[in-house]
Parts: structure tokens; C-alpha cells; sequence
């Protein structure tokens, strides 16, 4: 499927150093804000939208039995996920347009992911269409203090790049067929959990 996603940051020059470097650790606050929150039942389909280097979905697998699927629009970062989750279904794609089937998944995961979206409502779309009716949506991404997330916001209206608080996130899933579940937060992270109507 041909990849027309804008990026706003470049992760394929960093993708073999992204899990032990800065980034990734960075990211482990919002792993565990997915960890200890997600619901999976068992054989469950789950998508993780932006899989990077699929540290998330190899965890995932080892705590539950799902089938996996991961989509990216970096070739780097794929290829590390692949060679870590070996036989899961790892895919070049973008989140706007992916090749799964209307009501086909039960959990769909966008972490660290949302905010480089440049077209977030064609995802908020396509997530409502892939999701099976009561499927749930993991959205974990910063969580900045409204006066910071403005300067932030407005320091990278350049680059695609745009933050949300956890309302502001949830109001966009809700016009997109959802409804909140939960909000949790840890640190600089927040989770956002919704469920397909």
C-alpha cells in the first residue's frame, strides 16, 4: 500500500539505537500506561498504530494471546520490529488508509504516535472503521500543561506535529463513533482509552 503520510520528525536515522537511547526510554512511562490498562481477551486481534520498533507488541504477546499486527511509515524502524517480532503480520503503512478489514480488530494502540498524525481526523475515521463495535482505542501520548502545550503547538506548526490534552483527544473520538472509558495519567504521559460504539 503506497505510503503518503507526512513525517514530521525523521525516526528511520534512529531507529537501531531508539530502544536503548534517549527516546526509548522516554517512552517507557507511556508502555507502562498501556500495560497496566489494557484488556485483551484471549485470540484478540490488536493493531499498534506507529509500532516503531515493536517493543510494544512483543510485550503484549508475551502477556497475552493475541494476534498482532503493527503498521509504520518509517522502513527503518520496521525492519527492527520485524527482526523482534518474528511471525507477527509488520507492515509499511500509513495510519490514515491500512488494509484491514471494516470491523476486523478488537484493540487498536497509538503510542507516541498521535500527535505526529498530520491527518488525525482520517485516522479518527479509520480507526472507528477497522475497530469491531465495542473494540477499545489506546491512545497514549504527552500529557503538558495547557500553557506549555501552546508553545510547544505553536513552535511545531511547521512539522505536522500538534498536542492535545486528554479532553481534547477523547472529544475528537467521541464526534468519530466513541465513547471515554477512562483516562489515566503518569508523569509527563496520559492514556486515553475509548470503545467503539
Amino acid at each position: 500500500m503506497a505510503n503518503t503520510e507526512k513525517r514530521d520528525f525523521k525516526f528511520d536515522k534512529r531507529a537501531d539505537k531508539y530502544d536503548d537511547h534517549f527516546e526509548g526510554k522516554l517512552s517507557k512511562v507511556f508502555y507502562k500506561l498501556i500495560y497496566d490498562n489494557i484488556e485483551l481477551s484471549d485470540s484478540a486481534q490488536v493493531l499498534d498504530v506507529g509500532c516503531g520498533t515493536g517493543t510494544i507488541l512483543k510485550t503484549l504477546s508475551e502477556r497475552f494471546n493475541i494476534v498482532a499486527h503493527g503498521i509504520d511509515v518509517e522502513n527503518e524502524m520496521l525492519k527492527v520490529a520485524k527482526a523482534k517480532c518474528s511471525g507477527m503480520d509488520i507492515q509499511l503503512c500509513s495510519c490514515e488508509a491500512t488494509p484491514f478489514a471494516d470491523n476486523s480488530l478488537d484493540a487498536v494502540i497509538a503510542c507516541m504516535a498521535y500527535h505526529h498524525f498530520s491527518d488525525k481526523q482520517a485516522f479518527e475515521n479509520e480507526a472507528a472503521r477497522i475497530l469491531k463495535n465495542g473494540g477499545k482505542l489506546y491512545i497514549a501520548d504527552p500529557n503538558f500543561p495547557f500553557v506549555i502545550r501552546k508553545i510547544i503547538n505553536f513552535l511545531v506548526r511547521n512539522l505536522n506535529g500538534e498536542f492535545f490534552s486528554s479532553k481534547e483527544i477523547a472529544s475528537r473520538f467521541e464526534k468519530s463513533g466513541f465513547k471515554l472509558l477512562t483516562i489515566k495519567k503518569r508523569a509527563y504521559g496520559q492514556l486515553v482509552v475509548l470503545e467503539k460504539l
